[in-house]
């Protein structure tokens, strides 16, 4: 008979141990903060700070939907390409409807009607290849993102699709006017992501997203319908989409091919920079919101500082992608 040897207690753990992941995002931030400081005087002034936030408020608004996506195991490639047909549409929309309603905002919110519309009808079909058809997401929104590109390509004739100059004089406010000195899109973008964060921490629906992302088998076995849920998230991902263009037409008067182009891996960066797992299973609506934030900021730098080429934006991107889903490999086993 063997005698084992006694059981040695691990020791307790002590102290305070930093997650790289929740204060990442959060320090990247504030090393931008000091280096933007640092190279220009200019960085800090509320006009500077003001117009970086309220530039990224689409992409923003966009990557909260997104995060529900990738938190419940999806992705979704056409935002891009969906904002740009939802911003023709509208526009189109608008321009037929004066001659029946006139000028004013009877117009303007039939346009934004019909743009939520199409944005909610563009998730459902999202969603139920993705559910019903059992197609893999990546296939579904990478066919939807040329055929909605194609789409607004085909109603501007190849060209550009321009609102009315009266009702865009009249719709403008809706990007450079605000409340209190804040531009609107910054208050709807800050709106939004309270919503999505109470959504994703205090709701069922919330929890359900993670536990999907996490393991399909278990949340079936759990009695979470997964198909309903990510349904829903790709619906909500079209109706971001939508809020966003209704910001965004506004400021241009106008939408073409070139409309939202890369939009959707702006959006995805974010989400990933923040934290949430790109493999699903864990999402955080705040950290999507840093990394929108980080993303504006390295692209204002570049653009205040003349020794870096602002065209070099995307490739300051893609090493901070990199090194956020680095962050997120999980640790070897000892």
């Amino acid at each position: 008979m063997s005698v084992s040897a006694p059981e040695i207690p691990a020791k307790a753990r002590t102290g305070f141990k930093w997650d790289l992941k929740t204060v990442g995002p959060l320090a990247a931030l504030a090393l931008l903060v000091l280096l933007g400081i640092t190279l220009n005087e200019n960085f800090l002034t509320y006009n500077n700070i003001t117009n970086v936030l309220a530039r990224s408020s689409f992409i923003g608004i966009i990557a909260i939907g997104a995060t529900f996506v990738i938190t419940s195991g999806g992705l979704d490639l056409s935002v891009g390409s969906m904002a740009a047909v939802i911003a023709g549409v509208m526009i189109m929309v608008m321009n037929w409807l004066i001659p029946t309603f006139g000028i004013g905002w009877g117009v303007i919110l039939a346009g934004m009607a019909a743009g939520i519309l199409l944005g909610g009808v563009a998730g459902v079909g999202n969603g139920l290849m993705i559910t019903r058809g059992r197609i893999e997401a990546f296939i579904v929104t990478l066919g939807t993102m040329g055929i909605f590109r194609s789409l607004v390509t085909f109603l501007a004739d190849g060209g550009t699709l321009s609102l009315n100059f009266q009702v865009a004089d009249v719709y403008r406010p809706v990007y450079y006017n605000g409340f209190l000195g804040i531009p609107y899109p910054i208050l709807v973008f800050a709106l939004v992501a309270i919503i999505g964060e109470l959504v994703m921490r205090r709701t069922a629906f919330g929890r359900h997203c993670a536990a999907i992302g996490s393991n399909e088998q278990v949340a079936r076995y759990s009695s979470i319908n997964v198909d309903n849920v990510r349904l829903i998230t790709y619906i909500l991902q079209g109706i971001l989409v939508a809020v966003a263009v209704l910001l965004y037409v506004p400021r241009l008067g106008s939408a073409s091919s070139t409309t939202g182009v890369l939009w959707e891996l702006e959006a995805i960066a974010a989400v990933i920079i923040g934290g949430t797992t790109l493999k699903g299973g864990y999402g955080r609506v705040w950290g999507t919101v840093v990394g929108v934030i980080i993303l504006g900021l390295i692209g204002n730098i570049l653009n205040l500082q003349s020794f870096i080429s602002p065209y070099l934006n995307g490739a300051f991107q893609g090493v901070i992608i990199i090194l956020a889903v680095l962050l997120q490999r999980p640790k070897r086993p000892s």
